[in-house]
């Protein structure tokens, strides 16, 4: 069982080497013949230095960032090459790659950047916390009561932008010795402002399922994942039924670790695929793709687990349904919304559709997801937040142009960094949310 284990680790690792030369290679020939796409101006970074499989938590911001641009140069600042290509193929905004901390260094030099956005805590995001001549600015990419919300890691930044009093309580009681009332800046969910994408079904009498689970989870606190647990139950039971449509998001990530976690995923789509084949008037959807918003705004009622999708959902103030982790280790807070939602038991999975009916008929739900959704995301109306996300930005540059005048005088320093190397960590993902 050993050799065979480290025979195919072997040959992952053999296989990931290849197609890191094969993408670096690819970026090389198209920074050669494109440009590296730099503006002459930035004011602010967004520093990604994720792989590909992480790509979700910078797509929701593409929307709030072009929109920024128009008044504060935003570039996305780039260390993975096969992240680098998605992004100059995506991205509203210019895309710059830096390989190395030297190339860190060099963009530091050409640009007064005012500030630099983090929207996960990769660990190199160490690197370039070490130039201190910019505001260093956590925005996360969900609001959601996992214990992600709360790592000690919020320390690290200068300040973090926070969706709401929900945050601001998390972090309060959480962590020791924090500034929340300095630190966290609340502004609500700007990318709410910018749903994005076509329904792809027709609009008729059947009542729409969004089934959007959270991935398994590297570790036992954060096994919220439950695609293995509810999934392929409650699959099966909206797509049998004439008068439902299911809506499959999963998280990118799922399965990545667990075998079974990926076959039952595997099995769900299959599912759909065969149920569209012997009904096509069905339009189920299995849905991958990058644009997030026309799920959560058009379903009538979504299934989540304990993540950022149960915020999301939550702001368009429609009816939830949250699975209940099936891992007795799984931290679950309950002192927020959480402890008010109707949870769905991997027990209750085939009786789903009757979840999803006391969900749409309980008149009291809609006065409490009012209530929630102003606990967590402040004003929700349109447009509120984009304006909340701007003042934050704005006040943090006119903050920034007064210490950058007082300290003019100050010669710039420059040091190496012990932790930098040409390493190509493209098949190696970090941890998401």
């Amino acid at each position: 069982m050993g050799i065979a284990s480290d025979l195919r680790a072997a040959r992952k690792v053999l296989r990931n080497a290849l197609r890191s030369r094969t993408t670096r290679r690819e970026l090389a020939h198209r920074i050669e013949t494109e440009g590296t796409g730099e503006p002459a101006e930035v004011h602010i970074a967004v520093y990604f230095a994720d792989t590909r499989v992480n790509l979700y938590q910078i797509r929701q911001w593409y929307a709030p960032l072009a929109e920024l641009a128009a008044t504060h140069p935003v570039t996305i600042l780039t260390r993975s090459p096969g992240a680098t290509l998605t992004l100059k193929d995506e991205s509203p905004v210019p895309v710059v790659y830096a390989r190395r901390v030297t190339d860190l260094e060099a963009f530091v030099g050409r640009h007064d950047v005012r500030m630099v956005f983090y929207v996960n805590q990769n660990t190199k995001n160490f690197q370039m916390f070490r130039y201190g001549r910019m505001w260093h600015v956590f925005i996360n990419h969900g609001e959601s009561d996992k214990m992600y919300m709360t790592t000690n890691q919020f320390k690290a930044y200068d300040y973090a932008l926070v969706a709401g009093q929900a945050a601001v309580d998390r972090l309060s009681t959480k962590l020791w010795a924090y500034d929340v009332a300095t630190k966290a800046i609340p502004i609500g969910r700007p990318q709410a402002d910018h749903f994005a994408g076509e329904v792809p079904y027709p609009d008729d009498d059947r009542i729409v399922v969004l089934y959007a689970p959270t991935w398994e989870g590297d570790r036992p606190a954060a096994a919220y994942g439950s695609i293995a647990s509810h999934g392929v139950a409650l699959a099966r039971a909206v797509l049998a039924s004439p008068a439902h449509r299911l809506v499959y998001r999963p998280h990118p990530r799922s399965g990545v670790i667990d075998r079974d976690y990926r076959a039952a995923n595997e099995s769900i789509i299959a599912s759909i695929a065969a149920a569209n084949a012997a009904d096509p008037a069905a339009h189920h959807v299995y849905d991958d793709g990058p644009q997030l918003g026309w799920q959560l705004a058009a379903a009538d009622v979504a299934v989540t687990d304990i993540s950022a999708m149960v915020y999301d959902r939550l702001a368009v103030g429609k009816p939830i349904l949250v699975a209940r982790p099936s891992s007795p280790d799984a931290e679950v807070d309950e002192q927020g919304f959480l402890g008010a939602a109707e949870w769905l038991r991997a027990e209750d999975a085939p009786q789903v559709l009757a979840a999803v009916d006391r969900a749409l008929n309980d008149e009291s739900a809609r006065s409490t997801l009012a209530f929630w959704s102003q606990h967590h995301f402040g004003d929700t109306s349109p447009g509120a937040a984009t304006a909340r996300f701007h003042d934050a930005v704005d006040r943090l540059v006119a903050e920034w142009e007064r210490f950058a005048t007082i300290h003019a005088a100050d010669p710039r320093t420059s040091e190496s960094d012990p932790f930098d190397d040409d390493e190509d960590d493209e098949a190696m993902p970090t941890s998401g949310d």
